[in-house]
């Protein structure tokens, strides 16, 4: 089994390419009202993007796989702005029950974006995954979201059609 030290790092810091300095932790069931406030904070076309639906908030159901990670086949993140303690990203990472495969999820907070916390998440849930031992991460986004599949695109991710449903995207970056 893999090191909990090293899948669950607690206190993570690091640095956007604009300079945010970001502290990153597991996510608590204690994170439960922070992370519906946060998703309050995120823009409605990126919480729709998010959760595939149109919700004006994110409901406790929705926030269960964040808050009840198994630390095995599920790991969820918050990121934090250093400078200012405020919550500004999510990210929750899904492994198949071979854990080979792991989907991710990021969600910016709205007046966070474009500032590099998307890169600095993928990349961080992205070596996560591979200490896990997982072989590929895959994205699953709406063809709408285009700052997404940009920006898994340039990290390495390749895009194909999803079967059977022509608005939604499925990305994969395998490891070595």
């Amino acid at each position: 089994m893999t090191d909990p030290s090293v899948t669950r790092p607690h206190g993570t810091r690091l640095a956007t390419r604009s300079g945010v300095a970001l502290d990153i932790r597991p996510t608590t069931e204690a994170d439960e009202a922070a992370l519906a406030a946060f998703f309050d904070k995120v823009s409605d076309e990126d919480r729709r993007f998010r959760f595939f639906t149109a919700g004006a908030h994110v409901s406790h159901e929705q926030l269960d796989p964040f808050i009840h990670a198994d630390h095995i086949r599920s790991e969820s993140f918050l990121a934090f702005d250093a400078a200012n303690g405020e919550l500004v990203a999510s990210g929750l990472l899904a492994c198949d029950g071979k854990r080979e495969t792991a989907e991710v999820a990021i969600s910016i907070r709205h007046d966070y974006r474009a500032r590099g916390l998307g890169w600095v998440m993928l990349g961080f849930l992205g070596d996560v995954a591979q200490t896990m031992g997982v072989r590929q991460v895959i994205a699953i986004e709406s063809r709408d979201n285009h700052a997404a599949i940009e920006l898994e695109r340039e990290s390495g991710f390749v895009p194909q059609a999803m079967e059977g449903d022509p608005t939604t995207i499925i990305l994969t970056k395998r490891f070595a």
